[in-house]
């Protein structure tokens, strides 16, 4: 799967998704939220980072409380209806979380502008929807209707 971090391809990702039913929890892993409330003491000698996997059916209430304990949180897309990951990353923004948000799953070149608008700088492509040329994608939007994740854009906004 291609990622692109702050618009960019990169060739090599230290992140690594566990499950229940994972045994090696070395380096740095990426832990679903559910897994995480569920199994703490599982996590508690991790030697590497966490970071946090959140899927359509979690809430990021216990998140927005503290939300820089993670270097890295990932949202899930699970399909293209599905657009509560862009209402979690503005309010993760909002709270105040700094580190680096990745949407993952249902990543596609049209929804990139919008996914970058309301907080994220990671995207998870799959080779499925993947095109070489997907990093242009951000120049296409010329015009915004909406503010920014961070409020620094004004309601109307138009780049040039």
């Amino acid at each position: 799967m291609p990622l692109l971090i702050n618009q960019n391809i990169v060739s090599n990702d230290s992140w690594r998704l566990i499950d229940e039913d994972t045994t090696d929890l070395s380096g740095d892993i990426i832990v679903p939220l559910e897994l995480h409330t569920d199994e703490p003491e599982k996590f508690t000698d991790q030697q590497g980072h966490i970071a946090i996997l959140i899927g359509e059916d979690d809430s990021v209430k216990t998140l927005l409380a503290e939300p820089n304990q993670y270097k890295l949180i990932v949202i899930d897309f699970s399909n293209f209806g599905e657009g509560r990951g862009f209402s979690f990353a503005n309010m993760l923004r909002r709270a105040g979380y700094t580190g680096q948000l990745r949407a993952t799953g249902y990543v596609t070149r049209d929804r990139l502008g919008y996914m970058q608008r309301c907080g994220f700088d990671a995207f998870d492509i799959s080779e499925e929807h993947y095109e070489s040329d997907d990093v242009k994608a951000w120049a296409e939007i010329s015009i915004n209707y909406q503010g920014a994740a961070d409020n620094s854009q004004p309601i109307y906004h138009q780049k040039g």
